[in-house]
């Protein structure tokens, strides 16, 4: 195992570890904003979905695209670009357009 991760380390620079561990940590983030039986059943579905949504039905899709929208998915993408641009982001860009 040492091994492995020796080579690994000579492989991939050390700034593409710490980036990885950035968005991984954010990600995190997010995926606790469900409370542990919403993320048991996002799990169960995806599982259940394959990756090509008409394996789920219409109810199971509703629901999952619902568990996903708990997470905020625009807000992490917006995160993980601002965390990587080399300029500040308004906050338009980050956080999207405000809600009324």
């Amino acid at each position: 195992m040492a091994g492995t991760i020796r080579k690994v380390a000579r492989v991939v620079p050390l700034a593409r570890l710490l980036a990885t561990a950035q968005v991984l940590m954010l990600a995190r983030r997010h995926w606790l904003r469900l409370e542990p039986d919403e993320r048991r059943r996002v799990i169960t579905l995806v599982r259940r979905g394959r990756g090509v949504g008409h394996n789920l039905s219409v109810a199971e899709r509703a629901e999952l695209a619902r568990l996903i929208a708990k997470a905020d998915p625009r807000l992490f993408a917006g995160l993980v670009a601002q965390r990587f641009s080399p300029v500040p982001l308004p906050r338009r860009v980050v956080r999207g357009r405000k809600r009324p």
